[in-house]
């Protein structure tokens, strides 16, 4: 699947785009396509970072920091999809809670005036099948503390995928070395 993706950029009609020649001798080096420690590495660690972003379009910033961050381009894709629209929501919850205990636990300073910005949110009871699913509450939040949260929480991710990569390859034939000389020159 990765070879079919990387066929179909190099394909003439997409390399005669003008506003895509910027990034076409970047994307096009096989480099940041085959699977290496370093390269993978540094994939998994932006893409945990995006993932960890409330952005729209997180896969777009992860490619992009993949071509500057010198990282596996499918890797950090693959990444992304940690925050699914499943695991969305509960993940931004558990930011703004990771937030809190920072701010109140830890000490790490918010924010000034993002501390100030409190949100609550009513939410009703949710039946399926007449089981309830969730009760009718109030979910109550700060963006201080959600910022905090989710910018600690990519940072720590993409800290946490170093050794992770590095102690998997240990267990690899070849430990995770390139096999062949990359061309840079494509």
């Amino acid at each position: 699947m990765v070879r079919r993706t990387y066929r179909y950029l190099r394909h003439p009609r997409i390399r005669k785009i003008k506003w895509l020649s910027p990034f076409t001798k970047a994307i096009f080096n096989k480099r940041y396509w085959k699977p290496c420690r370093a390269t993978v590495a540094n994939g998994l660690s932006i893409g945990l970072f995006c993932a960890m972003l409330p952005i729209p379009m997180q896969m777009l910033v992860a490619a992009l920091g993949c071509l500057r961050g010198r990282g596996n381009v499918p890797v950090a894709l693959a990444a992304c999809w940690v925050t699914n629209p499943v695991t969305q929501i509960p993940i931004w919850v558990l930011q703004e809670k990771f937030g809190w205990w920072l701010h109140e636990s830890v000490g790490v300073p918010n924010i000034p005036f993002l501390s100030k910005l409190e949100f609550s949110k009513d939410i009703p009871t949710f039946e399926i099948f007449g089981n309830t699913i969730i009760d009718a509450s109030t979910v109550s939040g700060n963006a201080g503390n959600f910022i905090l949260g989710f910018l600690a929480a990519g940072i720590t991710l993409s800290l946490l995928a170093y050794p992770l990569v590095w102690g998997i390859s240990m267990f690899l034939p070849n430990r995770g070395k390139a096999l062949d000389v990359w061309d840079s020159s494509i």
